[in-house]
């Protein structure tokens, strides 16, 4: 797909999401000094997100497509210079709300490792309030309270899931202490979701209160060994909410293949070192609980649940079991 394509399908996926990044979108997909601009960046530094929020990220209009476009070649080498060290690397808490009735349903205590964690607030799903619907889960008065709209079966908790340990990796981790990395945070957030915004930010300050655990590295190298340190009698859940669809297929496949073999092997041990069809030595006794997840597509002990992820740039997932269909619709952009 060339650049003008790339801005005219993003143009589609935020109808009615975001007029704002519809309009600029649009307009880029039609300007040939834009698309000058942006074609000579290596291609992963090509894409919508990045660049408006680079144009945010450093105080530059968004609302007019003319008013953008002079800005933008005004201070095109500050922009690039912003987008060449930079990276999409959102935390939408929201994704929460969806995480949590899989999390509640395994044995508890949870020991939690999440891959591609940026600033780790998906980390922290028994910090926060839900509503789903009326169905009340958390403590009364919570500081951020996640809307979500359950359809079918969905196994409601009636409670939060006790978390013992708690863990992620990213390989360029957002310090929810560093002022300049949450308003790069901020400036990926879609200018026609200011919900969204307060979101983040009501996370991040309870973040602050006790950061969670981020290792910084590749999760090919760091998934295993980290994993090994989660408390033997907690059920280890390794899940991300978006990371893997971003990664080359080859690292989606190798990560997805590390959790596999972890629930496949079926002994009563704890991974990743847990028998000889994982490794050929280094088995150490466990209470054998793990897990792993997918955005809105966990793997658990039967009946396993199924569900399906979101498509442009709605606010949808689903999960829940086959059949009926089961959906829920949570602030997940």
């Amino acid at each position: 797909m060339d650049t003008a394509e790339d801005y005219r399908s993003f143009a589609r996926s935020a109808r009615g999401s975001s007029p704002t990044y519809e309009r600029l979108a649009t307009a880029v997909a039609g300007d040939r000094e834009v698309l000058g601009l942006l074609d000579a960046l290596p291609e992963p530094k090509r894409q919508p997100n990045l660049l408006f929020g680079a144009v945010r990220f450093l105080a530059g209009p968004v609302a007019d497509a003319v008013e953008f476009r002079r800005w933008l070649l005004d201070h095109r080498s500050t922009v690039v210079a912003v987008m060449l060290a930079r990276r999409t690397q959102t935390n939408e808490v929201g994704r929460c709300a969806i995480l949590l009735p899989a999390l509640a349903q395994l044995p508890g205590p949870l020991a939690l490792l999440e891959v591609g964690t940026s600033a780790g607030l998906c980390l922290l799903p028994d910090r926060y309030g839900y509503d789903y619907d009326g169905h009340w889960v958390g403590p009364p008065g919570a500081e951020l309270v996640l809307p979500c709209s359950p359809r079918g079966p969905v196994p409601l908790p009636p409670s939060l899931p006790e978390v013992v340990w708690r863990a992620g990796i990213d390989l360029h981790p957002i310090d929810v202490d560093d002022t300049e990395e949450v308003r790069w945070l901020e400036a990926l957030i879609w200018p026609d979701q200011p919900e969204r915004l307060e979101r983040l930010r009501t996370a991040v300050r309870i973040a602050r209160r006790e950061p969670p655990r981020i290792v910084e590295g590749n999760l090919l190298d760091e998934l295993l060994p980290l994993a090994e340190e989660a408390p033997v009698d907690a059920t280890l859940v390794v899940f991300h909410s978006a990371v893997l669809t971003t990664c080359r297929r080859r690292t989606a496949r190798s990560s997805r293949h590390q959790c596999a073999r972890w629930e496949q092997c079926g002994c009563p041990t704890r991974p990743p070192t847990c028998c000889p069809n994982c490794r050929p030595t280094g088995c150490r006794p466990t209470s054998g609980r793990s897990c792993s997840a997918e955005t809105a597509r966990p793997s658990w002990p039967s009946p396993p649940p199924t569900a399906a992820g979101s498509t442009g740039g709605s606010e949808r997932r689903r999960l829940g079991h086959r059949p009926p269909a089961t959906r829920m619709t949570a602030p997940l952009t």
